[in-house]
């Protein structure tokens, strides 16, 4: 249900794309000589597509959280943004008007060209309008209202004040709407966005701005488009065979020698990565015991000297963890635990061996494992990262029910089919009985379900403790530790080679104000446009 970005289109396209917010497109094509043909409007929608969703952004954004971590800093923003020192020069940046702006051309010049079936027309309009509210959601949700830009033609439209939260709210919502109401079932091709996308869209973004009955309206839709099941093993869905499972709802497209992909950012030291983006202990915490107890229950089975045994299945087919089989590493067994390995030689995936090896003693098994599925150069793959994937919408149903009447079967339900898929079992009825209770549960199982796809940072942001504080507040506010200890290679079992001590090793410091549930803007937007007003705090 994804299609392929190609290359020939997007090279027809990128004459046409300067950025947004720059000067005059001095170098926009003439509608007189473009906008002929059907062709003409399938190649510059192709071009809306382009870069439109950042596969990595997902890693990346977790990184700005609790359960991931970012040391190769190279201007990205997130490892500022995690730790909480962000500022006008050093921070994450979603503030982009380059697809809008393709967007706002396409819708300028499609009605130039004669369709010979007008849904088709009503269909490729639709996909734009999803795009552009893509982007609008996306600036809403991490600056607090944007400008709504209307035309480009000169660079001095541009130069106006933010509109409001809510505006740009009713904005996206309008759009998706008007979009849902013309935009196929069923994509035409490989990775265009159809309806089961517009309604992941409406579903995330309802869910984001507490807007519970809306997000539950939109994943119930869903549901009944019957285009979507969970994939029987969790862990193919981040494969490249699994590249077409019936759980993904939406992909960023690749195909090697065609668009690069760099796995490379997600693998250790050992096998050529760059281990810029990695889980932290935090993740593994919150992962239930297989017997579905939490780690801190009495009966639960923990031992804090083997913290990696006896857990959620999803743990292991989440996280790579010191003592994994691992092909090509000392033995076939991966060790980041230790300077030295038993050979002698020195161990190139401890923490302090190398600049890209993982400063958490962690790695992210989604999308790698196994690494066999890749020849030797990282560099270049057919990875497509997903950005709406079907376990996010019975998560959604949770939650979303949850907050609005309490426990329910639905509730219930939904999460024993996310559970039950992983090899956990179904929700205790009895524990969680209440609407506090549960929504402790829901919370925990989306942060381990969704682990390394870019929600976690959205979600402490939203969810409020007893208090009425973000979660953000706590559990950004303490530092961020990895654990020290040896490797046993006689053990057979993986999960009990990790010979863990009581001693744990400072990565950074970090924190996190209130001002901080808002990003800043650079500088250089800043400077673009005079009317822009920054943030408090920055």
């Amino acid at each position: 249900m994804k299609k392929y970005i190609y290359s020939l289109a997007l090279l027809l396209l990128c004459g046409s794309c300067s950025d947004f917010l720059d000067t005059v497109p001095k170098d926009a094509l003439s509608p007189t000589t473009t906008w002929q043909t059907e062709d003409d409007a399938e190649k510059f929608l192709t071009g809306c597509y382009s870069s439109w969703i950042w596969g990595e952004e997902f890693f990346f954004l977790d990184c700005a959280s609790d359960i991931g971590y970012n040391f190769h800093e190279e201007g990205s923003g997130y490892q500022p943004t995690g730790n909480g020192s962000l500022t006008v020069s050093a921070t994450v940046s979603f503030y982009n008007f380059t697809r809008i702006r393709r967007v706002l051309t396409f819708l300028d010049n499609i009605d130039r060209i004669s369709f010979a079936d007008d849904a088709k027309k009503k269909d490729m309009i639709a996909q734009a309008r999803i795009i552009r509210a893509y982007d609008y959601f996306k600036m809403n949700f991490w600056y607090g209202g944007v400008p709504i830009i209307t035309q480009f033609e000169d660079g001095d439209e541009a130069k106006v004040p933010r509109n409001t939260e809510a505006d740009v709210k009713k904005y996206v919502y309008d759009e998706i709407d008007a979009a849902l109401a013309d935009i196929y079932d069923v994509p035409d091709a490989r990775g265009r966005i159809a309806k089961g996308t517009a309604l992941a869209l409406k579903m995330r973004s309802a869910l984001y701005w507490d807007d519970y009955q809306r997000s539950l309206d939109a994943a119930n839709a869903i549901k009944a488009l019957g285009q979507y099941d969970l994939d029987p093993d969790f862990s193919n869905v981040f494969t490249l065979a699994g590249r077409d499972s019936r759980e993904i709802i939406w992909a960023v497209q690749h195909e090697k020698n065609l668009s690069d992909e760099w796995i490379v950012t997600v693998a250790n030291n050992g096998d050529g990565g760059w281990s810029s983006i990695v889980p932290t202990q935090n993740l593994i915490d919150f992962y239930e015991m297989s017997n579905g107890l939490t780690k801190e229950e009495t009966g639960s089975g923990y031992d804090a000297t083997h913290p990696f045994n006896g857990r959620d299945p999803r743990m292991a087919m989440t996280v790579l963890y010191p003592g994994q089989d691992w092909a090509g590493s000392y033995n076939d067994v991966l060790n980041t635990l230790e300077t030295v390995l038993p050979d002698g030689s020195k161990n190139p995936n401890h923490p302090n061996s190398a600049a890209n090896a993982s400063k958490t003693g962690l790695t992210w098994a989604k999308y790698l494992s196994p690494i066999e599925q890749y020849d030797d150069d990282l560099y270049s793959t057919s990875t497509c990262y997903i950005v709406f994937r079907y376990a996010e919408v019975l998560l959604t149903i949770a939650e979303a029910e949850n907050e609005l009447s309490g426990p329910s079967a639905t509730v219930y339900a939904a999460l024993d089919e996310v559970r039950l898929r992983a090899g956990m079992p179904a929700v205790d009825r009895t524990k969680y009985a209440t609407k506090d209770d549960l929504r402790e549960l829901i919370r925990r199982e989306r942060s381990v379900e969704l682990a390394g796809e870019g929600h976690r940072r959205a979600d402490i942001v939203r969810w409020k403790d007893s208090a009425g504080n973000m979660v953000a507040e706590t559990v950004l506010n303490t530092p961020l530790t990895r654990i020290t200890g040896t490797i046993n290679y006689a053990e057979t079992t993986p999960e009990l080679r990790a010979v863990v001590s009581a001693a744990t090793e400072q990565i950074e410091l970090r924190k996190f104000v209130k001002d901080n549930r808002y990003l800043p803007f650079r500088q250089g937007d800043l400077d673009k446009n005079p009317q822009l007003e920054q943030n408090k705090g920055y």
